[in-house]
């Protein structure tokens, strides 16, 4: 058995607040939620981070993220959302198990965007950087 804490909810050695699950992922409400509703979507295998899961479940993640956020509608009619992921310590993730977290969003909230996570664009221009990528 796996010391990761995500992989012991998936076997259901601890309890967790499922609100979707299919044969490749779980969906469960976050014991620390930041918003109502703050949902964590994870593989049924384990993978640190996106580059280590398989393409097919990577594929069959996005659709459970997608069916989470249907069944999130129907329930709490939420305004909005932020969907998306920590990667490595130097991206916040905490857990060394893939986890997207869905965060409803109510008008007034009190939230911001993606734009606020980080604003250090580093020091070359975005053609420089696109460079990179030609060489």
């Amino acid at each position: 058995m796996s010391d990761c804490i995500f992989c012991k909810i998936i076997v259901g050695e601890i309890p967790n607040y499922t609100i979707y699950e299919d044969d490749f992922a779980l969906a469960f409400l976050d014991i620390t939620p930041r918003t109502k509703g703050h949902t964590l979507v994870i593989p049924k295998v384990h993978a640190e981070n996106l580059l280590e899961l398989d393409e097919k479940y990577a594929e069959k993640l996005l659709v459970t993220v997608k069916k989470t956020q249907e069944k999130l509608n129907d329930v709490l009619k939420p305004d909005g959302y932020n969907v998306g992921w920590n990667h490595g310590k130097a991206g916040g993730q905490l857990v060394p198990h893939l986890h997207i977290h869905i965060m409803p969003r109510y008008n007034n909230d009190g939230g911001a965007n993606m734009h606020a996570i980080v604003n250090n664009p580093g020091d070359e221009s975005v053609e420089e950087v696109y460079k990179l990528f030609k060489k």
